[in-house]
């Protein structure tokens, strides 16, 4: 069978198609396109209907019998030791094959009550895999990955070597390459991407107006530089670090934690290398050298929430908050779902509950209770570290600080004597098991106690080993979604057996290398993937796009993207001239519906009420907006952000009624356009003109005349509304705190506001196209 001919036949599953492409480019099936692969055409069939049975997690394991091993599969039977579940290559002897294709449903597996069954085409797959030897292999993200030789390419397209991939997948699917995305639309997708800001229209000038080949990188090179890529970078990372402004649970009161969040802008900005960002943050106490910077970047462990409540059980909450470390390590760095190990062996992948609680070590020495104080007795439960003056004047000069009282910030730090760790029974606090020491699961890469100390320096060690197969893999996985919109691994947070399959593996692996190679520069991987070909692709759909790849899996343009919560409202106030961009400090809260904070708190402490912050900070980005964790901000959830109650990779995108109606009721967006209705009305221009620079300061292009006519119409429509109703001009040019222009046109201002506000909700408003 040609390689074409196959392509067709399994056209009719992009299931089938996305694992036998990698089968297709790897060097065994270069030698023979037909050899099924095991990593990715059999072993997600088992995985799916097989593993919850018969895998990893002995205490539910049925007949003995283990599928997820091949020593497993293929010993002899329990019940009858003269039959196997797989024999190589003689499918009609594999007991496992011939209880799939059993007419007998007392037989058949999966069990008809499981509500599982394997197709057609998935039974003559595997049945192939036997006849071909059955053989097993390690999860593909358990392999090291490696650099393959760059596939051919169109050399008039591509930019860089990202491009031979996506170029290789696109063609394989009958697709080419979309044209490159208008200077106006990549402008504004790149500005969005790398600061989560508008482009000005100074800067709009400027680039479309350069003719020079380099025009576009000298763009990418200075947003790199701007104190905002910081910003950007650091917002995707609050979210894993589960990072807000409460202590949680039901009284939820104040810490003090934001000066860890102006670290962590810092260190994008000043690009520390992943490898020294994450081991400060695991590690910062037990560095060579350590000292108080390398001290508050431990405050990422100490993010979890924290109990303030009487009565409570020292030890069952001490074990909850070491729980969240260890889950927070598993799924945050090394994209695997570790808390499923917590009461039991993992039903999928190859980590054992021990395997949990010997990572769970790591993270069991911090001398921390339970319960350290009342609601309001501590902002910042021990270990923790004072930030006075002096600290800001010279080592911590990022952070920033607004006033001279000296504060208090959680980090980390190990009691002096160890704390033996316990297998929990059940993942129950007081139940326990053997003893277990300081380890990790051996199907990653053994823990070598030999080579690293056994705490989390030697943690760190470890996973930034350069054999280690997933720590590259994860972090390059998670940018490559933030500016493609889908990471080539779509389940960010799962690399294991029951994780979305890599649509391009071979382009995972060799920027997983590459990254390693140039000593984890996290500039240098942003600027190859927003420099490449295929990120500057337009974003315009065709219909053989959407007959052929709805979802954008082979790249053969760029997708849409939704501007996540905070740059909703960083969009706004930027564009409007209000947006205040002072780096860091203390959350601010900005208007709020009233009455959320008090129907849902225990009516104790300082964040009982909520109190609205005025002036300069009503004016601060989204990513310094207070959250309160059983409360989080409800502007911010309507637009799918955290609520920051755990760890979490990949932020879901949703599109509501409720969107829609935020952007036209909310007091930041009606206070916004107010505004830029205000400096436009006195500008001595006409008004096709004021609309052309509204649209311009908002969609970041010149607007089309049809859509120059649409505004003209509906502002003259308002105009007149308004002229026969000023009172009701007048009740709207009130919203907002920000001071009014006092020599004001009302009905032509509050005739421009409702036009502003109607180009706001525009889909391109908030879009990255």
């Amino acid at each position: 069978m040609t390689k074409r001919k196959l392509l067709t036949a399994l056209a009719v599953s992009s299931f089938f198609i996305s694992i036998t492409f990698y089968a297709c480019n790897s060097e065994s099936s270069q030698k023979n396109s037909d050899l099924v692969d095991y990593n990715f055409q059999i072993r997600p069939i088992l995985s799916d209907r097989c593993f919850q049975c018969h895998g990893p997690d002995a205490n539910k394991r049925e007949a003995d019998l283990r599928l997820d091993t091949p020593e497993g599969a293929y010993a002899a039977l329990k019940e009858n030791p003269e039959a196997h579940a797989l024999v190589k290559g003689k499918p009609q002897l594999s007991e496992a094959f011939l209880r799939m294709t059993t007419s007998d449903s007392t037989l058949r597996m999966p069990p008809i009550e499981s509500n599982l069954k394997l197709t057609e085409e998935e039974i003559n797959l595997i049945k192939k895999w036997i006849d071909q030897g059955a053989e097993y292999k390690p999860h593909w993200a358990f392999i090291a990955p490696q650099k393959n030789d760059l596939p051919e390419a169109d050399e008039d397209w591509v930019k860089n070597e990202i491009d031979h991939f996506a170029y290789a997948k696109m063609r394989a699917q009958g697709l080419n390459p979309n044209e490159e995305a208008s200077k106006e639309a990549l402008l504004k997708r790149v500005t969005l991407d790398l600061t989560g800001l508008l482009p000005t229209l100074e800067e709009q000038d400027a680039f479309i107006n350069d003719e020079s080949e380099d025009a576009y990188e000298k763009v990418v090179d200075r947003l790199l530089k701007s104190k905002h890529y910081g910003e950007k970078m650091a917002l995707p990372w609050l979210d894993l670090a589960r990072y807000a402004d409460s202590h949680g649970y039901q009284d939820d009161g104040l810490r003090t934690m934001w000066p860890w969040r102006d670290w962590v802008i810092h260190a994008f900005n000043e690009n520390y290398s992943y490898q020294k960002f994450v081991t400060w943050q695991l590690a910062g106490d037990q560095i060579k050298n350590s000292n108080k910077e390398s001290l508050l970047a431990t405050g990422f462990n100490r993010n979890h929430k924290i109990t303030q409540e009487g009565g409570v059980i020292d030890e069952e909450y001490r074990i909850e908050y070491v729980t969240d470390r260890t889950n927070t390590f598993g799924k945050g760095l090394l994209a695997l779902t570790f808390e499923c190990a917590h009461c039991h062996d993992h039903k999928y992948d190859p980590i054992s509950q021990k395997d949990y609680y010997s990572t769970f070590a790591f993270f069991n020495q911090v001398p921390e209770k339970g319960l350290f104080g009342t609601i309001d007795a501590s902002f910042a439960d021990p270990p923790n570290m004072k930030i006075t003056d002096e600290d800001v004047q010279s080592i911590l000069k990022f952070v920033n600080k607004k006033d001279s009282a000296d504060m208090a910030v959680m980090v980390m730090k190990d009691s002096s004597i160890t704390r033996p760790t316990y297998l929990l029974e059940r993942g129950n606090y007081d139940a326990h098991g053997e003893a277990v020491g300081f380890a990790l699961p051996e199907s990653i890469m053994a823990f070598d106690t030999s080579k690293y100390p056994k705490n989390r320096l030697g943690l760190s060690q470890w996973l930034f080993d350069q054999e280690n197969p997933l720590t590259a893999r994860v972090f390059v996985n998670r940018l490559w979604e933030q500016f493609y919109g889908q990471g080539i691994v779509k389940t960010t947070g799962d690399f294991g057996m029951q994780g979305d399959l890599p649509t391009h593996p071979e382009l995972l692996d060799w920027l997983a290398v590459d990254f390693m190679e140039n000593d984890w520069d996290i500039k240098a991987m942003v600027k190859k993937m927003v420099m490449s070909a295929t990120y500057r692709q337009s974003s315009d759909i065709t219909e053989k796009h959407l007959k052929t790849d709805p979802e954008n899996l082979w790249l053969a343009r760029t997708s849409r993207i939704r501007v996540a919560a905070e740059h909703v409202r960083d969009v706004v106030l930027h564009s409007s001239g209000l947006l205040n961009l002072e780096i860091g400090g203390p959350s601010v809260k900005p208007y709020q519906p009233e009455g959320i904070w008090e129907v849902a708190t225990s009516g104790r402490g300082l964040l009982a009420k909520y109190v609205q912050d005025h002036g300069e900070d009503l004016y601060r980005r989204g990513m310094y907006v207070f959250i309160k964790r059983t409360v989080p901000p409800p502007s911010m959830l309507i637009f799918d952000a955290s609520n920051r109650d755990q760890c979490e990779v990949r932020r879901l995108r949703t599109n509501t009624p409720l969107q829609a109606l935020s952007m036209l009721n909310d007091p930041t967006v009606q206070e916004a356009s107010r505004v830029l209705a205000e400096k436009l009305v006195t500008q001595k221009n006409d008004v096709e003109n004021k609309l052309d620079l509204a649209f311009r300061k908002i969609i970041c292009r010149t607007p089309k005349s049809d859509e120059l006519e649409v505004l003209l119409d509906y502002y003259e429509q308002e105009r007149k509304y308004f002229k026969e109703n000023p009172d009701k001009a007048k009740a709207l040019l009130n919203i907002g705190e920000y001071k009014a222009v006092s020599a004001r046109p009302v009905s032509e201002t509050a005739a421009m506001m409702h036009t502003i506000q109607l180009i706001y909700n525009l889909e391109e408003a908030l879009m990255r196209i």
